[in-house]
């Protein structure tokens, strides 16, 4: 543990920060008021007010941003059923796999071509000796003759590319190792979905004042030695986009700068190869309608819908609220894990057509 961290133990188990459970986790009741933890607190809305139920989304919607959560054909076979009952076009799978595990993931959902598309990963095998990437070009060509159509979702979140065991660390989008890579895609006519950084509270200090604290303490990167911070992980990205220009990449997560978006703006001004998905960060824009809802409006041609949240319907539901609705102070702690309340951005038609499916159907048909 941090030592630095650890003259906060005694305020923090007071205040019962010190451990914040993830969404889905059952709160514990609380016999008194002075007994309640922030990671007990789930508020209920008390106003009355209009509650609006969204069974189905207004328009027809590609899922942008899935992973294979089903694992069996009975499973795959549900998916199935819960897009068709929620509107659910299509899904891409962002695999990040390579080799014979992409080969299998492939094989499972083939039996649904036209319901879901996937996409591989990078092979960082040997990146730091000399000759990469050269293994790794011929790796992603050959997913692609497997049916690949993409590649995401890459992660750095600035340690270096990677997960588990296939990463590079040190490695980072814009490095010149990667260029190769990258311009393949271009040639190949496959997307790149990236997770660059994590939100901002991740970063700041694990104390009283950290607004995101019952998200953030699980997901910490406060307390990483050699991490790139979040600023500087969104200088790389986008050197990265500038330097190939050719290839279209997708910041999932509103590249982590839901607390800044003016930033993001910024990026898409600059890069016309740059979009967004609006996966996993319902809560975290929810929060502040007004100004969404406009960056929304002004930049509805570069964002596109995901989910990153499993299959189940009453998910894709909150997201259908969330923006289509104009619904006020609700909560969904445990889908999302944040004490926050949430509001609907009433976003109109044809901005919800653009995020929907237009800007999806735009991406992935130019490299068909």
């Amino acid at each position: 543990m941090d030592l630095r961290f650890c003259r906060h133990l005694p305020a923090l188990m007071l205040a019962g920060l010190l451990f914040v459970p993830g969404p889905g986790r059952p709160a514990r009741a609380q016999d008194s008021p002075e007994k309640i933890l922030l990671k007990d607190y789930r508020p209920k809305s008390i106003y009355k007010i209009p509650v609006t139920q969204i069974a189905k989304a207004k328009y027809s919607v590609i899922d942008m941003h899935s992973h294979d959560y089903a694992k069996t054909p009975e499973q795959i076979a549900e998916w199935v059923k819960n897009m068709d009952e929620v509107g659910i076009q299509k899904t891409v799978l962002l695999t990040g796999a390579v080799g014979p595990r992409f080969d299998e993931i492939y094989k499972q959902y083939s039996k649904y071509p036209d319901r879901f598309e996937l996409w591989c990963g990078f092979d960082y095998t040997g990146y730091n000796e000399p000759g990469y990437p050269a293994s790794a070009v011929k790796e992603l060509e050959r997913c692609h003759r497997v049916g690949a159509r993409g590649v995401g979702e890459i992660i750095d979140k600035g340690k270096g590319l990677g997960w588990g065991k296939n990463r590079a660390d040190g490695m980072h989008p814009d490095d010149a190792r990667m260029d190769p890579l990258l311009e393949k895609c271009a040639e190949l006519g496959m997307p790149v979905n990236i997770h660059v950084a994590d939100p901002i509270w991740m970063y700041e200090k694990m104390d009283n004042t950290n607004d995101g604290l019952m998200n953030a303490y699980e997901w910490r990167l406060d307390n990483q030695p050699g991490i790139v911070g979040h600023s500087g992980m969104i200088d790389i990205i986008e050197r990265a986009v500038k330097k190939h220009a050719k290839t279209k990449f997708i910041v999932c997560h509103f590249a982590n700068l839901c607390y800044d978006l003016t930033r993001l703006g910024g990026m898409f001004d600059r890069n016309p190869n740059l979009y967004a998905d609006i996966s996993a960060r319902y809560a975290e824009t929810a929060t502040i309608p007004r100004f969404v809802s406009k960056f929304y409006a002004k930049y509805a041609g570069r964002l596109v819908y995901g989910t990153d949240m499993g299959y189940n319907t009453s998910m894709y539901r909150i997201t259908f609220r969330v923006l289509e609705s104009l619904d006020e102070h609700f909560y969904e702690s445990e889908q999302f894990g944040y004490h926050w309340s949430m509001n609907g951005f009433g976003l109109p038609d044809k901005v919800l057509k653009q995020v929907y499916r237009d800007n999806a159907l735009k991406i992935l048909k130019a490299g068909r």
